[in-house]
């Protein structure tokens, strides 16, 4: 199996509305994309300062799922219209689990 763990921060301007309606955009891949096991994105608690804003935890049963899912054209649509025109900075690991 292999987890895709990815963080992403927020540009400051980036309004509670439009981030909130990014976090719907990118859970809705699972329904959209599909090819995943699991999937969760969710906000920061707010515990300690400077952590990223949201993660985006996705399984995938081997990588040929993931590579599959990367290069989806869905996926690829919600990057470019939700995801990149808030995005301060973005870090991302995939591991064999």
């Amino acid at each position: 199996m292999i987890r895709h763990v990815v963080l992403l921060t927020w540009s400051p301007g980036a309004d509670p509305e439009r981030r909130a309606a990014t976090v719907e955009a990118l859970r809705g891949l699972r329904r959209e994309v599909g090819g995943m096991t699991s999937l969760t994105v969710a906000d920061d608690a707010g515990l300690v300062d400077g952590n990223a804003d949201t993660v985006l935890v996705a399984d995938f049963p081997d990588v040929e799922a993931f590579y599959r899912y990367a290069q989806d054209p869905v996926h690829l649509a919600v990057i470019a219209e939700h995801v990149r025109p808030i995005l301060a900075a973005r870090s991302a690991v995939q591991f064999r689990v």
